[in-house]
């Protein structure tokens, strides 16, 4: 588990230091025939390994509500972002997955509802979340990399 940690801990960073890097027009742009922004896939990622973390595990999410609504699966993106909403990534994108590496080593997720992807992974235990959140920080990685050519 440590490996998949410090391999998201890794994307992660990446990720920020786009965030700190590139200019507000370019984080927010949509690109024609794209659906969503540099921006929009960075804070995809954070909600949805909360999602897949902690509330598939009962527990409180350790973000804000409004967050899900916004960058969510299903959500639409936007290029009309709030600068607050790009602080409040980066404030929470390392230091939650560090929090949830705590948490799993504290023991604290002790129930799981299994849940089917929309890849048609099914993930039954908090180590499945754990290694498919990797691997979708991984997917949007790669989405961010291909839009940065194109902004």
């Amino acid at each position: 588990m440590e490996k998949l940690f410090e391999t998201a801990l890794f994307t992660r960073s990446s990720m920020l230091n786009i965030l700190e890097k590139k200019p507000y027009k370019e984080l927010v742009k949509i690109p024609e025939n794209f659906r969503n922004s540099i921006f929009w896939n960075i804070a995809h990622l954070l909600v949805t390994q909360q999602l897949l973390c902690y509330r598939l595990s009962g527990l409180d999410i350790r973000i804000e509500e409004d967050m899900v609504k916004k960058y969510g699966k299903g959500s639409i993106a936007t290029e009309d972002v709030e600068v607050s909403d790009i602080a409040y990534v980066k404030d929470h994108l390392i230091s939650d997955m560090k929090q949830t590496q705590k948490d799993y080593q504290k023991g604290l997720f002790k129930e799981f509802t299994p849940y089917m992807t929309s890849t048609g992974i099914e993930l039954k235990s908090i180590e499945d979340a754990i290694g498919f959140s990797t691997y979708h920080d991984g997917i949007h990685l790669g989405i961010v990399l291909s839009l940065m050519k194109i902004v």
